[in-house]
């Protein structure tokens, strides 16, 4: 299957050394790793976070995983994790500075096969964009990826908007991906922050850029939410009806419909159900749902494209899933292998 056109904009990496930012800085509790073999253990402030494996930084051990599903090209963005949000403006800065030199080295190296998404230190405005347009000229990625809150602040908040303005302006495609989970302190049982508070904040997410006009304002931005959006599709009827209902409450800083924005924004396929994913395609349109595994976790799409090959959709709408929508949200910087 090497040569299939896959496009699978829902993938995470990590560089195979990460300093030790809390010496560096003297505060925080970063992550570390440590490995043993093919195993990888995340640390956070030097206790256990997660296992993981070496594909989370072997390009090489990545990419015979992506022939053996039929990928082509793997769009690259950090852990959630890493975003770092919570430190000081200037030590973010550093720390998205070193993950974006990494990420492009290996994009570099990838002959052809990977697409970088860079991160941004979204706790300062001005120094966000210094990095942004960084990703974007010298580094040469496709876009970034951020947080769906940044330290429980919506994405509504006028503080982003030139971020905002800044990606629209440089055709950077961004991915919304959840972190900070609404909730997380109170559910801390059964994985419940993933299971039921990642939902939760991309819907959050949507909705903020909706109800506080990021959408309307930037209409060219070039923005996908991770996790088939999350709750959002099937509590869109409540969503749509509440500001019907109640636009004294809902509709007070953007006065348009929220189904207006339907298809004015992408998401991914990582829903786990054919079922669902076919009300997804329904909600938002046949081209504006990608590709996307959450690789290398084990709660992503084992078989990146399974799902999408069994939501029983014909095949021109299959191939729009699996690559064409993707290269249009990326904007033309997706290479395909023939």
């Amino acid at each position: 299957m090497s040569d299939s056109t896959l496009i699978d904009i829902h993938t995470h990496i990590l560089p195979a050394r990460i300093p030790d930012f809390g010496s560096r800085f003297g505060y925080g509790d970063f992550i570390t790793l440590q490995v043993q073999g093919d195993d990888v253990t995340m640390l956070k402030g030097g206790s256990f976070f997660r296992t993981v494996d070496r594909r989370i930084f072997d390009p090489a051990v990545r990419l015979e995983h992506c022939d053996r599903s039929g990928v082509a090209v793997q769009v690259l963005s950090t852990v959630p994790v890493m975003f770092s949000y919570w430190t000081e403006p200037k030590d973010g800065a550093v720390i998205a500075a070193f993950l974006n030199d990494d990420l492009a080295s290996t994009v570099d190296g990838g002959n052809g096969r990977f697409v970088g998404l860079g991160t941004l230190p979204m706790q300062d405005a001005h120094l966000a964009v210094s990095e942004l347009e960084r990703c974007m000229g010298d580094l040469g990625l496709a876009g970034v990826e951020i947080g769906t809150n940044v330290e429980q602040v919506n994405l509504s908040d006028p503080r982003f908007l030139p971020i905002f303005e800044a990606a629209s302006d440089l055709g950077a495609a961004v991915f919304v991906h959840p972190w900070g989970m609404m909730g997380e302190d109170v559910m801390a049982d059964y994985w419940l922050p993933w299971l039921v508070g990642m939902p939760a904040e991309t819907s959050r997410a949507i909705c903020s850029m909706i109800f506080g006009g990021v959408l309307e304002r930037f209409p060219d931005l070039r923005v996908a939410f991770a996790h088939g959006g999350g709750s959002f599709p099937a509590t869109f009827g409540r969503i749509q009806h509440g500001f019907e209902a109640l636009p004294e409450y809902v509709g007070v800083d953007n006065p348009h419909s929220p189904s207006t924005y339907l298809g004015s924004f992408w998401l991914d396929s990582m829903v786990h159900s054919p079922t669902v994913l076919r009300a997804v395609v329904d909600l938002v349109g046949k081209d504006r749902v990608c590709l996307g595994s959450d690789f290398p976790f084990r709660l992503g799409e084992a078989e990146p494209g399974s799902v999408i090959r069994a939501g029983d959709f014909d095949a021109a709408t299959e191939a729009d899933l699996l690559s064409n929508n993707a290269a249009a949200w990326l904007g033309g910087k997706a290479p395909t292998r023939g």
